[in-house]
């Protein structure tokens, strides 16, 4: 039944992706006292993409032609690996940290080698800053899922997830707390939310992801959006399995156990996307030489994490 969990897992994602944009944007629009266009309006805006031209920049090379497709199976290879519904896959020997992170940086490399392939000054100035975030993210995101397989012996992101189940106090304590407070910040930064990045603004001063795809227009437009919203709901769900388990099925789950596997990841996503939309609403954009400042924040926070994690563990040992 490992391969109907992962089939379960990659058709949520692949689905519930625009509406988890659309959730997102709804609670901000009802936030802001208006009305909202509703939570299936990502897919009505992908369905109209869809339908248009592909448009080809002059000049522009293959890098810029396969950027979307290694953007969306890179997430999907994460989406199919990772420990969503079950934490057993049929990936799951190769579903550690370290290659997380790295499909993670590649999907990014893929797009920021895009935005330089136009040669325009929005496409090479938002590579220039996504690739400079990416290398402040990459590392945390390593260190701080680190500190959360010490007490599991393991870097497979399944054995982390089923070592937290079979001991929840550990949830607690102060290495998985400054873990989560530095995974909040990065996930924040890898997929552009605020204070981070605005992904509703066009202005040349503030935008980061969206100078990178501004000569994207059609299918490929629609594919990298697409893309934008499963990397989103994927390092939510991984966020929420790491630190809240419950729910998840087992390494060899029926399915009855997949379904409430399922069932819980999605509330969990839904809770976490809507609460990361609620706090967007009171805060602002960080001026961009702000922003390095925030990551090396979070970096601290999961060299705290490793630090305490290796305390604990040998003073329990």
């Amino acid at each position: 039944m490992s391969y109907l969990a992962g089939f379960v897992q990659v058709v949520g994602v692949v689905l519930g992706a625009p509406l988890v944009i659309g959730l997102m944007r709804q609670v901000r629009a009802r936030c802001e006292g208006r009305t909202g266009a509703g939570v299936l309006q990502p897919w009505r805006d992908l369905r109209k993409l869809l339908r248009k031209q592909n448009l080809k920049p002059l000049g522009t090379t293959w890098a810029f032609a396969a950027a979307p497709a290694a953007l969306a199976a890179t997430t999907l290879v994460i989406v199919a690996t990772a420990p969503l519904v079950a934490t057993g896959s049929p990936l799951d020997p190769v579903a550690d940290l370290i290659t997380v992170v790295g499909l993670l940086f590649l999907g990014t490399v893929a797009l920021t080698l895009a935005g330089i392939d136009t040669a325009t000054a929005f496409g090479g100035m938002g590579a220039s800053r996504e690739i400079t975030i990416a290398a402040l993210v990459e590392p945390t995101i390593l260190l701080a899922v680190f500190a959360l397989s010490i007490p599991a012996n393991s870097a497979n992101l399944g054995a982390i997830v089923g070592n937290t189940i079979e001991h929840p106090g550990e949830v607690i304590s102060l290495a998985s707390a400054l873990a989560f407070v530095a995974l909040v910040i990065v996930i924040i930064a890898e997929t552009g939310r605020l204070p981070v990045d605005n992904p509703s603004t066009h202005l040349e001063l503030t935008m980061v992801h969206e100078a990178m795809v501004l000569e994207y227009a059609g299918p490929k437009l629609a594919l990298v959006e697409w893309a934008g919203g499963m990397r989103l709901t994927v390092l939510l769900a991984l966020l929420a399995n790491l630190f809240f388990p419950w729910g998840i099925a087992g390494a060899d789950p029926g399915a009855l156990a997949v379904a409430i596997g399922a069932g819980a990841i999605a509330v969990k996503v839904a809770a976490l996307a809507a609460a990361m939309a609620f706090v967007e609403v009171f805060i602002a954009k960080l001026r961009l030489f702000r922003v390095p400042e925030l990551l090396a924040g979070s970096f601290l926070l999961a060299v705290l994490a490793v630090t305490a994690a290796n305390f604990f563990t040998g003073a329990v040992g």
